[in-house]
């Protein structure tokens, strides 16, 4: 457990981001594609469904011993929860109502975010943006580990370590990479979830609650789900800095294994990804891919070519919007 990591440093190109390219390609010989592209009718449902099922099961764990509570958090609740995070990621793209609602988008993002315990969606949109438009962007694109990140994480025991610590990784790191202001829609985020959090609370106690939080500290680090944070862009070959897959646990992530091809056309909703894919085999089939996000974890752990510094990093212009 305590050999270093090889690589100490990012994999530096000099090129630009590959998906936009690839999208136009795809477009001008499938244009058939651009049909996948609006809003995805059924999102809605399955979120709220998804949050009702939270809610009433935070009323069931309330006198639960706390052993059980850790349990079915991290294997029920924690999984939902994560679930929804990768619900807000597509509803972030506006998939939810459309673009023409960007508004009633990020209001139900809010409502979205409510068993995950802490305010994240409107945030999430605010910075995601940026991955998308500056993919490896140096200083731009706050999906890259810092470098303290890379150099400290660098063991086995380390890289465990920083698995079960991503999710004060990804709260804290914008704030240290490409600080924003705060906007008025963070505030209102942040005012919402805590009256919600202090309505189960008082009418259930300090279990339901820490069932609702554990779940999503603890599905966002160590667990099976959580390989897609480490499958999605780390570099396991050369010259290749995104990676999809095609596995069974897309059914709980609103297939964000296939990210290629949400990177290629962000504008699709997760569960039309498919479809790009069957629709244009020849530009998917031969890219290299995750068999299992387990695996993933496994060999990011104790594979000694990987790490925090296993990312493609880039030197990007910062587009001014009006």
């Amino acid at each position: 457990m305590g050999n270093k990591v090889t690589r100490d440093h990012f994999e530096w190109v000099y090129t630009e981001q590959p998906h936009c390219s690839r999208r136009k390609e795809i477009l001008a010989k499938h244009p058939e594609i651009k049909s996948l592209m609006g809003p995805d009718p059924f999102l809605k449902w399955i979120v709220t469904l998804m949050v009702i099922t939270q809610f009433v099961a935070c009323y069931f764990v309330k006198d639960l011993s706390w052993k059980w509570i850790f349990f079915w958090a991290y294997a029920f609740g924690g999984c939902i929860n994560h679930s929804l995070t990768l619900a807000i990621h597509d509803i972030s793209h506006n998939v939810a109502f459309g673009n023409k609602e960007a508004k009633w988008n990020r209001i139900f993002g809010i409502f979205a975010n409510l068993p995950i315990g802490m305010p994240y969606s409107v945030s999430f949109k605010k910075y995601h943006i940026d991955h998308h438009r500056y993919l490896g962007g140096d200083g731009l694109d706050v999906d890259i580990p810092t470098e303290f990140e890379g150099k400290f994480f660098c063991t086995p025991f380390r890289k465990v370590i920083w698995m079960f610590l991503q999710p004060l990784f990804y709260i804290l790191r914008p704030l240290c990479v490409n600080p924003k202001p705060v906007t008025q829609m963070e505030i209102v985020n942040a005012t919402i979830q805590f009256a919600y959090d202090l309505l189960i609370y008082y009418l259930w106690g300090v279990k339901s609650f820490f069932y609702m939080l554990l779940g999503s500290m603890l599905c966002m680090g160590v667990h099976p789900i959580s390989g897609h944070f480490i499958a999605e862009h780390y570099m396991f070959l050369k010259g290749y800095e995104t990676y999809s897959y095609y596995g069974p646990l897309n059914w709980l992530t609103f297939n964000v294994g296939y990210h290629t091809e949400h990177h290629d056309f962000p504008s699709i909703p997760g569960s039309k990804l498919p479809l790009v894919r069957k629709m244009a085999p020849e530009y998917y089939e031969d890219l290299p891919q995750h068999s299992s996000w387990v695996r993933v974890v496994w060999d990011f752990i104790f594979c000694d070519a990987l790490g925090p510094f296993s990312r493609v990093k880039r030197e990007c212009k910062l587009v001014k919007e009006d």
